[in-house]
């Protein structure tokens, strides 16, 4: 018998189907075991030696047990992981595992395959090799780095720094890039500039242009800066006749992008289909244990020349001959890492245009249409620039067009952009030669200012990381969750804001641990990984590199008080917390203290229980504070009265809790209390009274009879009408939204999948009917993790098990399991029980014990 490991049950069902009945295919589960989260599991002083444990989970060893006791039946044992460094490590842990065990069969071999097809899965089976030493030793290094840098860090944070959570080595770089984008977004200064445009005609056909010279000075985008000019600029158009001095038509060509590398999937199902890099990396790995996709961790743009072929032969099929190029298109990556032999993200049959269902359906259309279009011919386009000048030659206007004269790979597939330029120009001119007075039809003299950088989305992220050599692109999806999971960063109309707490966190590695944030250092180190994998360098020498600065630096900045911390923090972001006034007064001037007539009242930055503020020297005799995030408002003494309620007559306060400010009405158990949001800078008593007023009944619904109500929640303002969300865009929504906006939002978050607030999650993945209940079974997102369900019961998935490789029997089984636990389900046990007697029976008691022992295994 011949033992195959792959990490997951889909991959082993699918690959043992082709194997036959001489092999017997069994799935690790991912990695079967890992360091313990707890000081020690690597130790510089004994050469980095590293401790490793079996993931606790009952299922995961019980899964371990299993390949050990088919390999001490096996003849061969063939490690099938994933082919790349993690794959790579996957099968050293289980060869590991059975070597501790004594279980290792006497032939043992590698072999990895970019499709899991027939052909490539019987292919590798013929040509096996030994496991790499070199990709094993640079996961080796990875997984020391970042455990090291990890949980050196951390306990520096807790103890240093009120309310940070963790830091991590690739995680803080990329938080570092969105806090920086917010200070270029707060030092910006918009500047203002006019734009004149005449709106000409020619033979029926209208068309723009636009003024670049003016009293024969050429004219630049910020060349009109004010309204007088701009004025002066319009006249003079408007006075001249304009004649046709120059037409001149250039050809140009476009050639296609190369198929899809990881990062740049990430970023276009992002711009295209609006995915997250965690969605997008989950369907694509789904669509890859189905067979429909080439291996989705992948930095190379190169393609098999079969698949060449096959891509060839199906343009050709679909197209007439000119949209096929002469010479098969030849990619090249510059990729230093182990990860540049893999081929770029494909289909698998070029003959096939639709795999999956729903959101995997979407992404598989995606990758098919770039990876056709990466081998179709160039498309032909023509671009026309006129010029034309008054009388004078001292004015000047220019128009230009675009028209494709032949689509090419365009009549497939075009590439996404983050950002289009405003003075972008892509229309079709009409037909226009040297020495036409096209009409003049108006002038428009337009003001404009500039616009600060945007901040990123996760497309834009994902691709400032890749230029800057930051972590990999298989660990983006992992390290931007982490982010948004320890609220350092939150995400707005798809795009990144910095928290409060990631521009502390932030300001404190910038301060004490500069070197380990930088955007130089941490990509040098990226480079230094890849020396490892590609065997030019020593793994331990690395991190002895590191560690010989990094553990000295992390103690002494740990026998530092936390006051010295907050102290030179306070300095660092001055500008930030502080910045001037318009009046000129000192900024650090403690408002309350002024008013009362109290010396002394000097604003700092301080550390609290739950996190950092603005507080007086004073204190306690000024209670006034103001939260971190609100540099230069007045911020807010402890209490502080706003005014009385007319309808109860009770006094509304303004107060600061552990969350923020916010307002009171009443004393006691019965007071009211309401958060007061950020977008309103105008706060005042009506605005306290309306939100405490909360919630808001916009009206009844037409088709259900039910009240439709507005309000504000945890996650920000909504909607709510029979159990079913909304989202709201801001507060002033929450009391302006009326009826038939209202029904329209709550249409669209019902009919808008995994969208609209609380709206129903969209499977993970579907798998077939429960044999007992005759639900239909599905893999659920959850809140509080991933679980199972038939829509009757819901079972928790176990943390070390993947949602997306939970097969249809693991979830039945996971499934009857959490309903044989459920005391609810057992209704018919109760009524019997009716007598009053039983409850004191002392065996019943006894019984209950191990049900509640399971249900809290279960839920860990």
């Amino acid at each position: 018998m011949q033992l195959v490991i792959v990490e997951s049950p889909a991959k082993a069902k699918t690959i043992e189907k082709y194997l036959g009945k001489d092999y017997k295919v069994l799935a690790s589960y991912g990695h079967v075991r890992d360091l313990p989260p707890k000081d020690g599991s690597v130790r510089p002083d004994e050469g980095f030696a590293m401790d490793w444990e079996v993931y606790a989970d009952k299922r995961n060893r019980d899964q371990v047990k299993a390949i050990a006791d088919a390999a001490k039946k096996a003849d061969r044992l063939i490690l099938a992981t994933d082919p790349d460094r993690e794959g790579e490590a996957i099968s050293w842990h289980v060869l590991e595992l059975l070597k501790n065990r004594k279980a290792v069969p006497q032939d043992v071999e590698r072999v990895t395959f970019n499709a899991i097809t027939k052909q490539a899965v019987t292919e590798a089976m013929a040509h096996p090799r030994a496991l790499d030493t070199d990709l094993i030793e640079a996961y080796l290094a990875r997984r020391a780095l970042d455990y090291l840098f990890g949980f050196t860090l951390s306990p520096v944070l807790w103890r240093k720094l009120p309310g940070a959570k963790s830091a991590g080595r690739v995680q803080s770089v990329a938080l570092r890039l969105i806090v920086d984008r917010e200070r270029e977004i707060e030092a910006f200064v918009a500047q203002e500039y006019w734009s004149v445009v005449a709106r000409m005609e020619q033979d029926g056909t209208g068309f723009d242009a636009r003024l670049v010279k003016f009293d024969g000075e050429k004219l630049d985008r910020l060349s009109i800066g004010d309204k007088g000019t701009a004025e002066r600029a319009k006249a003079a158009v408007e006075a001249g006749r304009f004649t046709v001095e120059d037409v001149e038509t250039r050809p140009l060509k476009r050639n296609p992008a190369p198929p899809f590398t990881t990062s740049t999937l990430q970023q276009e199902a992002a711009r295209k289909l609006g995915f997250s890099a965690s969605h997008t990396m989950r369907c694509a790995q789904n669509l890859y244990e189905a067979g429909a996709i080439t291996y989705m961790r992948t930095d190379g743009v190169q393609m098999d020349g079969s698949a060449i072929s096959a891509a060839r032969k199906a343009i050709a099929d679909r197209y007439d001959g000119h949209y096929l190029p002469e010479k098969p298109r030849i990619y090249q990556t510059k990729a230093k890492n182990a990860q540049e032999a893999h081929e770029a993200i494909r289909p698998t049959d070029f003959m096939k245009d639709r795999a999956g269902s729903g959101d995997e359906a979407k992404l598989y259309d995606l990758i098919f249409k770039r990876a056709m279009a990466s081998q179709m011919a160039a498309a032909s386009l023509e671009r026309t620039t006129v010029t034309l000048r008054d009388p004078t030659g001292r004015h000047e206007l220019r128009a230009t067009g675009q028209v494709v004269k032949f689509a090419g790979f365009l009549a497939v597939y075009e590439e996404g952009r983050d950002q289009k330029d405003d003075d972008e120009e892509e229309g079709l001119l009409p037909l226009i030669r040297k020495g036409d007075a096209p009409a003049k039809k108006g002038v428009d003299a337009t003001q404009h200012f500039t616009q600060p950088p945007p901040r990123f989305s996760e497309a834009s992220l994902v691709k400032r990381l890749e230029e800057l050599g930051i972590g990999r692109p298989s660990t983006y999806a992992s390290t931007i969750q982490t982010l948004r999971d320890r609220t350092y960063v939150r995400m707005e109309k798809n795009r990144f804001f910095a928290e409060d707490s990631g521009r502390l966190l932030t300001a404190f590695l910038e301060r004490f641990f500069p070197r380990y944030v930088a955007y130089d250092f941490t990509a040098g180190m990226e480079d230094e990984l890849d020396e490892v994998s590609g065997g030019r360098a020593e793994w331990k020498a690395l991190l002895e590199a590191f560690w010989r600065d990094f553990k000295p630096k992390s103690d002494e900045v740990m026998e530092q008080k936390p006051s010295e911390i907050t102290e030179v923090l306070d300095e660092f972001l001055s500008d930030y917390l502080f910045p001037p006034k318009a009046d000129g007064s000192d900024p650090r001037a403690c408002p309350k203290c002024i008013a009362e007539g109290r010396e002394g009242g000097h604003l700092a930055l301080r550390g609290g229980r739950y996190g950092a503020f603005i507080g007086c020297a004073n204190y306690p005799e000024c209670t006034f504070r103001r939260r971190f995030g609100q540099p230069g408002e007045e911020g807010e003494a402890e209490d502080t009265a706003m005014g009385v309620d007319p309808e109860t007559g009770l006094e509304v306060q303004r107060k600061v809790g552990r969350f923020g400010p916010y307002v009171q009405l009443g004393e006691g158990k019965e007071a009211k209390r309401a958060s007061i949001p950020r977008d309103l800078p105008d706060f005042d008593l009506d605005w306290a009274l309306r939100l405490l007023s909360l919630p808001r009944t916009v009206g009844v619904h037409p088709e259900t009879g039910k009240d439709i109500t507005a309000s504000i929640g945890r996650y920000g303002p909504y909607l709510a009408h029979d159990g079913k969300y909304a989202k709201l865009s801001s507060t002033r929504d929450v009391f302006d939204t009326g009826m038939n906006a209202a029904v329209s939002l709550l249409a669209e978050a019902a009919n808008r999948k995994g969208g609209g607030g609380r709206a129903k999650a969209e499977p993970i993945k579907t798998l077939g009917t429960h044999p007992t209940s005759g639900g239909e079974i599905k893999v659920m997102p959850g809140r509080y993790g991933p679980y199972v369900t038939d829509g009757t019961t819901n079972a928790t998935i176990p943390k070390d098990m993947k949602p997306e490789d939970v097969t249809e029997a693991q979830a039945v089984e996971l499934i009857d399991a959490r309903a044989a636990k459920a005391p609810a389900k057992k209704k018919p046990a109760r009524k019997k029980a009716a007598a009053k007697k039983a409850p004191a029976k002392k065996p019943a008691a006894k019984k209950k014990a191990p049900a509640k022992k399971a249900g809290a295994e279960e839920g860990a």
